[in-house]
């Protein structure tokens, strides 16, 4: 199939930032064309994020995905905290005024808008492997792509790029056009898949001696499971009876009090190791070419800000070019950049947080270990440090 030669906004990348962009877009009236490098049967079955925001909810309902999502979503009430042999559980709705998460894998979400875009959407193009862009400080940007063996020009009015830190369009703004602010943690996650009922019915995040693990699920028969490791980890030294073990000792409470009882144990059928990172790239815009989801920014999955936060770009994004489709002003545009650059570094600092307040860093002191259960033992005690907690995992409202 040959996609179209010119369209309003071409979007870079058919993940859910990409997929819902266009989704918005077609709603509002606006054509656009979406380029994905690959194809389809890769776009649905990359794991990656499973906390839903009570905004990102919301959204998806809004614009027509959220039937499945309401049928096998997991609503989520809070979290639970463990440290020092103590369990600590967060109520979020009280401590938010009724705000909730949803358990719901990216996965299911780009699966949920494929079908609404193939159905009924604009043009959606798999193995199209965007080359560059050109043209977007001059106002007249085209993407140059290739697509069953042959090279095409896509003109556009706009050009979004939600092709990840790596992809074209984060690479087509000049190097002294942007700046990009970097962190990298000393550990990584070793992240499991495991045919077996979760061990409770809301996410556990565990700090211990032997670092961080987060106990987590997909389905109510599948648990998404997680254990600080070092960096360069080979998942040949991590049979799955050492991923267990360790996932109970790091776990382990003193006395009772937890929501879970024993870990339940099962076949485990997907491994792989996540680096840590931070990053964000300063503006989002260059010119007609916005950036937006992985190609502006990334956060260490420890707060569940990545994909909630693409969300909120594109939700910010589509009202921008809504507005000017009707009303001809730039306004919202002009500052599409610094309205989202202000939600990011809020979920930048939440997720260092999260991250460095849970993990053993391999070079820390007892002095720093017990600083980190102050800190844990203070959202446990004092209601405004849980709520500012909960408020930040929830989600602040995207408006």
């Amino acid at each position: 199939m040959t996609g179209p030669r010119h369209t309003t906004v071409g979007i870079i990348g058919g993940g859910p930032a990409g997929l819902l962009l266009a989704r918005l877009l077609h709603r509002a009236g606006i054509d656009c064309t979406v380029l994905e490098s690959r194809d389809r049967a890769y776009v649905e079955r990359r794991q990656r994020a499973g906390i839903l925001e009570q905004g990102t909810v919301d959204v998806l309902r809004a614009c027509g995905a959220g039937e499945r999502l309401d049928r096998e979503g997991l609503v989520h009430d809070g979290i639970e905290l463990r440290y020092d042999g103590r369990a600590h559980r967060l109520d979020f709705p009280a401590l938010t005024g009724g705000r909730r998460v949803t358990v719901y894998a990216q996965t299911e979400v780009v699966k949920d808008l494929i079908a609404l875009q193939l159905a009924s959407g604009p043009p959606l193009l798999f193995g199209a492997q965007a080359l560059s862009v050109t043209g977007a400080a001059a106002g007249s940007p085209r993407i140059r792509y290739l697509h069953e063996g042959r090279e095409h020009t896509l003109t556009c009015d706009y050009v979004v790029g939600c092709d990840g830190f790596h992809g074209v369009a984060r690479n087509a703004v000049p190097a002294d056009e942007r700046r990009t602010y970097e962190r990298s943690y000393p550990y990584s996650w070793l992240g499991v898949l495991a045919e077996v009922p979760p061990s409770s019915d809301e996410l556990i995040y565990a700090h211990s001696a032997r670092g961080f693990a987060l106990f987590s699920m997909r389905t109510p028969t599948v648990s998404r499971l997680y254990l600080q490791v070092p960096n360069g980890t080979d998942l040949a030294d991590w049979p799955d009876d050492r991923i267990w073990d360790e996932l109970e000792t790091r776990s382990a409470l003193d006395t009772p009090g937890g929501t879970s009882g024993k870990l339940e144990r099962g076949p485990i059928t997907a491994k792989s190791v996540l680096p840590m990172r931070s990053s964000v790239t300063e503006p989002m815009r260059y010119g007609r070419l916005l950036l937006a989801g992985d190609a502006a920014h990334i956060v260490p999955p420890t707060g569940a800000k990545g994909l909630n936060l693409a969300v909120a770009d594109v939700t910010v994004l589509a009202r921008a070019l809504t507005h000017l489709h009707h009303t001809g002003s730039t306004d919202l545009l002009d500052a599409y950049s610094a309205t989202c650059l202000r939600r990011v570094w809020r979920a930048e600092h939440f997720s260092s947080f999260m991250t460095t307040t849970l993990h053993a860093d391999p070079d820390q002191s007892p002095f720093e270990t017990r600083l980190q259960l102050s800190q844990l033992d203070r959202i446990a005690t004092s209601p405004h440090a849980a709520a500012e907690l909960a408020e930040n995992y929830t989600g602040v409202p995207l408006v």
